[in-house]
């Protein structure tokens, strides 16, 4: 913010000329603060293939503990991701899981379910805000 200041301050002077503001537009476009990121290389990043393990083990913790019956998921993989910067990270995932024992019902195929997780990395904690089959997931049943 200091930057940004200082630069509008010598452009309206006269000093500096408007390329810096030009630049400084340019190069913050997309990106506000609080938005959504996405995750690059989502595959190859171990944290939030770990958080989307995290997502369905808890769902399938939360599960058992309401007696929802014995149809436990399976993680597969994270296929999307997006961060936010909150009071810590939160984290929307895209998560591939299946049904554990259920070939016969939709041939195995993993289905798709959206996941939200915070995490606070100063206090070690993790939680799972939501998790639910994807809207537009074409093996939603």
């Amino acid at each position: 913010l200091v930057t940004v200041a200082s630069a509008a301050s010598g452009a309206r002077s006269g000093g500096g000329g408007g390329g810096g503001i030009r630049e400084l537009r340019g190069g913050g476009a997309g990106r506000r603060v609080g938005g959504r990121t996405e995750v690059r290389d989502v595959e190859g990043d171990r944290e939030v293939q770990e958080l989307g393990r995290f997502s369905v083990e808890e769902h399938n913790r939360r599960r058992r503990s309401r007696d929802c019956g014995d149809v436990r998921l399976e993680f597969g993989r994270v296929v999307a991701a997006q961060r936010q910067v909150v009071s810590g990270l939160k984290y929307y995932l895209r998560v591939a899981a299946a049904e554990e024992g259920a070939a016969g019902q939709n041939g195995g195929e993993p289905r798709v379910f959206d996941a939200v997780v915070v995490v606070k990395p100063w206090l070690e904690s993790r939680t799972l805000l939501t998790f639910a089959p994807a809207a537009d997931s074409p093996n939603e049943s």
